[in-house]
């Protein structure tokens, strides 16, 4: 399954995510990611805002209960939030939004990036039990090999957009997919696409290229 934002049809898994986010139940990546796409596509804003105040009404009809170690837990809320003041850098361009700048902790710039395949590079983010986070750049006119997904990936649109059996995503468009979805996708011809994605599991290839990995490394 993919989501293209504008599509009525196929936006419950895109709703879905939303949901996660107004009820805080994303990891750091996937809450970076939302967060990104709320500056760079305002439509989604209100939506969440809806989700937040059901949240928030529920809330009030919770009766309240004692913390145990108010102090210590108060404590850890105050240093992650100055420790992530602290690894914010001012993006010197206007690619990474505030969000996805902050959780690497610098600009376009300061990505270091790693060549995985001719006009494909790659910068591995995380990899730990919120999902696997990677911001990727791939060239004019490049495909990404043939691949399926062992869990849901969902991507954001940084710079330029990519093509796929799917559809076509620009600049803060979201796709989803999942076990379900066979693609290879193509940057368009006019500018670099750069994206940063978020993925349950590795990406299993399929197609040409498999084939090629395993007679290579059969030999």
């Amino acid at each position: 399954m993919t989501v293209h934002i504008g599509h009525p049809d196929e936006v419950q898994a895109l709703n879905g995510l939303l949901a996660g986010y107004a009820a805080g139940t994303l990891g750091a990546p996937l809450h970076a990611l939302v967060s990104a796409h709320l500056v760079l596509k305002p439509d989604n804003r209100g939506f969440v805002r809806a989700l937040e105040a059901l949240r928030a009404h529920e809330i009030d009809t919770v009766a309240p209960v004692a913390l145990r170690r108010r102090d210590e837990m108060l404590e850890r809320i105050f240093s992650a939030t100055a420790d992530a003041a602290m690894r914010r850098a001012p993006t010197a361009d206007d690619v990474l939004p505030a969000p996805i700048s902050s959780l690497i902790g610098g600009d376009l710039a300061a990505v270091k990036w790693k060549t995985v395949l001719p006009g494909i590079r790659e910068c591995r983010i995380s990899n730990d039990q919120n999902g696997e986070a990677s911001l990727l750049w791939i060239k004019p006119g490049k495909m990404m090999p043939s691949h399926t997904h062992d869990g849901s990936e969902v991507t954001l649109v940084l710079k330029g957009g990519f093509t796929d059996s799917t559809g076509h995503y620009r600049r803060g468009d979201i796709a989803i997919a999942d076990s379900e979805v066979d693609h290879r996708p193509r940057a368009d011809d006019d500018e670099d696409c750069i994206c940063f994605a978020v993925s349950e599991a590795p990406l299993r290839l399929t197609g040409p290229f498999l084939r090629f990995v395993k007679h290579f490394f059969s030999h």
